[in-house]
């Protein structure tokens, strides 16, 4: 019985050194192989600076309504849903979302689907396409125009 433990003993020692010795060759290689692919950085032209020009044509962030515009817009949207403001901060943020579609110059269709997926859900589980239009028009006349 001695002889047997001792032999898996020497055999478990073999496997922890071989792998010990794998493991030093492995890092070896992997930075052998890193050394000889040329990195993209040295050898790629630097990126030229934006222009003022390229930087306006960026759409500005959406801009945040005031307290009366705020108002405003909290007001229409509980004449669409009264559920739309259960979480008036989360109403607004999302209003604020919709006005950058509509900054950013999307179509209206575009501006209208996301507009409905942005309010759909929790206390509003679907809104009728009408619905999204109103909300995209209630966006529109509070302090996105």
């Amino acid at each position: 019985m001695e002889r047997k433990k001792r032999n898996w003993i020497i055999a478990g020692v073999a496997v922890l050194a071989f792998g010990g010795v794998l493991s030093l060759f492995e890092d070896d290689s992997d930075k052998a192989e890193a050394d000889a692919k040329p990195t993209h950085a040295a050898s790629a032209p630097a990126k030229p600076a934006e222009k003022p020009s390229e930087q306006a044509s960026k759409p500005a962030a959406a801009p945040s309504p005031d307290a009366a515009q705020r108002e405003a817009l909290i007001r229409a949207l509980r004449t669409i849903e009264p559920g739309l403001v259960a979480k008036e901060d989360r109403a607004v943020d999302r209003a604020r979302n919709v006005c950058m579609d509509i900054k950013g110059g999307k179509d209206s269709a575009t501006v209208q689907k996301n507009a409905k997926s942005r309010y759909e859900g929790g206390t509003v589980p679907t809104l009728t396409d009408d619905q999204a239009a109103n909300i995209v028009t209630a966006v529109k006349s509070s302090f996105c125009s």
